[in-house]
């Protein structure tokens, strides 16, 4: 596998190897030991699957700490782009944004480290994501920040007029306002 690094600290892209013949094609999804060696050292307690159609914009979601998330990407069926914001209060990307379109036909992950914002937008017809997390859901603890924040100026790829929002994300606070309690180190 390779492991691909952004400009935003521990922010990672991996892209696994793939074998591919006639018949297919077999991938290894996650090798514990492969991803400690690549310096992840997430311990996955959940795993996750969604499943939404073209337009979909999904997030931004967190949860506050203790009850952060670390979290492993990939998109098993259809294409989005997949969105990470930086909240970790002195960090030198702090409210800044990285964007990667994850696709079945590109098998990439995206690995999200814990003190981010995470969302995503649907560019297919349907998409299924399917993702770890290092901690459980915590309804008490979590939290977002409206996916259309001026300040963010995250570009969905999606026509305004088609993007299709929940009611609980369209009042999600901004950035500005948002609460979160993350600290940077190295």
């Amino acid at each position: 596998m390779e492991i691909i690094k952004t400009n935003i600290h521990n922010l990672l892209i991996i892209k696994p190897e793939v074998f591919e013949d006639p018949r297919g094609f077999f991938t290894e999804s996650y090798v514990e030991n492969k991803y400690k060696e690549a310096g992840i050292n997430a311990n996955f307690v959940q795993d996750n699957i969604s499943k939404s159609t073209y337009g979909v914009v999904r997030g931004l979601h967190y949860q506050l700490a203790p009850y952060s998330q670390a979290k492993l990407i990939q998109v098993l069926e259809g294409k989005v782009l997949d969105v990470a914001v930086d909240l970790r209060k002195n960090s030198p990307t702090f409210g800044q944004h990285y964007a990667v379109e994850l696709s079945a036909d590109n098998k990439l992950q995206f690995y999200i480290p814990q003190g981010f914002a995470h969302g995503f937008s649907v560019l297919s017809e349907s998409a299924i994501l399917s993702y770890k997390c290092d901690n459980y859901y915590s309804q008490e603890a979590e939290r977002g920040i409206v996916y259309n924040d001026a300040s963010l100026a995250i570009d969905w790829k999606i026509p305004t007029d088609e993007a299709i929002i929940s009611s609980k994300d369209r009042i999600l606070p901004s950035f500005k306002e948002a609460e979160h309690n993350f600290v940077y180190s190295i």
